[in-house]
């Protein structure tokens, strides 16, 4: 004979199963408007552009002009959260999606990152699990973390439903710039709401002595790659790793202030085709129409 189910325990398993089901319709109900998720859910890779000026008009030009993500730096340069709320909200639309990088993984500095619309979360100089454990927890609500609901322009700019939608659209990016990070980059890369591990290639250098191409160094990056990639997250770099190594989805451009001399030099080329050319430089015969 088969043993029956007390009657007090047959209610709450159909409460809890009544409970559960629009709790999960919710979930796959919620909208993602990160369009730098979705890309790199579907397998494409992604390039951000490093702004690190208050203009709105720079931000504007550059978050219209292709790129993924506008990477907006606040670790390396003066800008401030009302001057980078300013710019997000004067090309509110735009197709590059916010990220920030902020100065320090503090609750402070998280929160008020996104409040202002952020919906990538750059957090530099990851070393200890701990960092980027807290630094999870304040960028999203409950019951994922600890991130309270305050003032903002984060509603206005990706609509009433941010609140329900926010935890499954912010992304964290956690940089690894030295060897303690490095060494535990297994750890990183399998914290729960982490995204992206970003390999910063110039301060690993700094940090290690090391060039590019070196076997120490390169062996760091590829404990960083495996561990990154085992764990089921993105692999982050420099624009310039983009056609040089495999497997990296998500990228670092250069600044505006780069992309503004290079834009330069096109336009004067198209002008001038040898604005450039050296003088007293004696060109190849028969391969420098300037001479």
């Amino acid at each position: 004979m088969k043993p029956r189910v007390p009657l007090s325990l047959l209610c709450l398993l159909l409460v809890a199963a009544a409970l559960s089901e629009p709790q999960l319709a919710q979930a796959q109900d919620v909208r993602i408007f990160n369009t730098v998720k979705q890309k790199l859910a579907a397998g494409d890779k992604v390039v951000g552009v490093t702004v690190a000026t208050a203009d709105p008009d720079i931000y504007c030009a550059v978050a219209d002009s292709g790129f993924d993500f506008i990477w907006i730096e606040m670790q390396h340069s003066p800008l401030s959260y009302s001057e980078t709320a300013r710019m997000i909200w004067a090309c509110r639309g735009a197709a590059a999606i916010p990220f920030i990088r902020v100065p320090s993984a503090t609750e402070g500095d998280i929160q008020k990152a996104a409040d202002i619309g952020a919906l990538g979360i750059i957090i530099p100089m990851v070393d200890s699990v701990e960092e980027i454990r807290d630094a999870v927890r304040f960028a999203h609500y409950p019951p994922l973390g600890t991130r309270s609901q305050g003032g903002g322009q984060y509603g206005a700019l990706w609509g009433n439903d941010y609140r329900a939608a926010a935890n499954e659209n912010v992304m964290i990016v956690a940089m690894i710039e030295n060897p303690a990070g490095a060494a535990i980059a297994e750890e990183i890369a399998n914290v729960d709401g982490v995204d992206v591990v970003f390999v910063a290639s110039s301060d690993l250098g700094s940090f290690t002595g090391l060039q590019q191409g070196h076997p120490d160094y390169e062996q760091l990056v590829t404990a960083i790659k495996n561990t990154t990639l085992s764990a089921g997250r993105t692999l982050g770099g420099p624009l310039a790793w983009m056609s040089t190594r495999d497997e990296f989805g998500f990228f670092q451009a250069p600044t505006t202030t780069s992309l503004v001399r290079s834009g330069a030099r096109v336009v004067l080329q198209a002008a001038n085709p040898c604005f450039d050319v050296p003088a007293g430089v004696a060109p190849v015969e028969g391969a420098d129409p300037c001479h």
